[in-house]
């Protein structure tokens, strides 16, 4: 029986891509037509081309499969067309449950995310059960994340659907090819393009790590629950600094105010709509999401999974090595 993932193309998919491959599963994975299949180059995977969009492309995908890593996702802070989002997220994610209930899938992980989570009032980490609801959600990536974990609670109560959630916290490693936010902020201090910052914080952790995790629910999780996949809780100025430190670059010195940035926000995005272009550097999204450090802790997978994270340091020296030797620095 073979192992059907989808977003094996992708950043953290990539990466649990090959952790099923050194674990010894035999794997199929969804590919989208026009998909970069950069990070399947030279790996023994079988892929299909399908859409999370297409019902009958999911059905015929998923045929012969034990189990399932749900791994893909539009992950942007800014999109021109905001349905697109929901569409793969909520509605896609839907249609992969449904498929593998069809096929008689008998394990799942859902890779969620911890933009589903609470945030506490005080900055302390936050977990797996802190309050938090669809109301708290300020950006169509984020609702759309909370909408579609919801629409797999309610398969696993109503279906008994054999699901197992992870969610990850701020990936950063190599094979990050679009890049992710995350990815681009680290290219652009690395580059020497950040001197500023302004006072917010993430947990970071090393793509490796989460694709660890995502084998780890799935040989001890417990279905219908939760695990926060993260590793260490940075402020953006220690980013920076370390990544100064591994790039041999001078630290950030200059402290913005949100309120300051805001307006530039708003600029960078008029400009993207003007230009058609991608996603701008700064967006009123992420401006917003700045203005509460966003710090989470893994310690209920530590616990229930043995999940043991590497040091931040490597996973930023991984990502830098990575970008440096594939021409994203400059």
């Amino acid at each position: 029986m073979k192992t059907f993932i989808t977003g094996a193309t992708g950043f953290v998919g990539s990466a649990v891509l090959r952790q099923l491959i050194k674990a010894g599963h035999s794997v199929r994975a969804l590919v989208r037509p026009k998909s970069n299949r950069q990070n399947l180059a030279g790996l023994p995977v079988e892929t299909i081309t399908g859409d999370l969009t297409d019902q009958a492309s999911l059905d015929r995908a998923i045929a012969g499969c034990s189990t399932l890593f749900h791994v893909a996702a539009n992950y942007r802070l800014w999109v021109p067309n905001p349905q697109e989002i929901y569409e793969t997220n909520v509605i896609g994610t839907r249609n992969i449950m449904l498929a593998a209930a069809n096929a008689g899938v008998t394990r799942i992980v859902y890779t969620s995310s911890v933009a589903t989570l609470g945030l506490t009032r005080d900055g302390s980490p936050a977990d797996e059960n802190t309050p938090v609801s669809l109301t708290d959600m300020i950006s169509p990536y984020k609702r759309s994340k909370f909408m579609a974990e919801a629409e797999v609670k309610q398969l696993v109560e109503e279906q008994g659907l054999p699901v197992v959630i992870v969610n990850p916290s701020s990936p950063v490693g190599p094979r990050d090819i679009k890049p992710t936010p995350t990815g681009r902020m680290i290219i652009d201090a690395a580059s020497g393009r950040m001197p500023a910052y302004v006072d917010t914080g993430i947990n970071l952790v090393h793509v490796d790590d989460v694709a660890i995790g995502h084998l780890l629910a799935w040989e001890r999780g417990v279905i219908g629950e939760r695990y926060v996949l993260g590793a260490v809780n940075m402020t953006l100025k220690e980013i920076l600094t370390e990544l100064a430190a591994i790039t041999g670059r001078r630290p950030p010195w200059i402290r913005l105010p949100h309120s300051l940035v805001l307006p530039i926000a708003y600029l960078t995005e008029a400009w993207a709509w003007t230009t058609g272009g991608n996603e701008p550097l700064i967006t009123r999204v992420g401006v917003r999401l700045a203005k509460k450090k966003m710090f989470f802790s893994a310690e209920k997978a530590g616990l229930v999974l043995g999940f043991r994270p590497r040091p931040i340091q490597t996973a930023l020296l991984d990502a830098v090595d990575w970008f440096r030797q594939h021409g994203y620095l400059h």
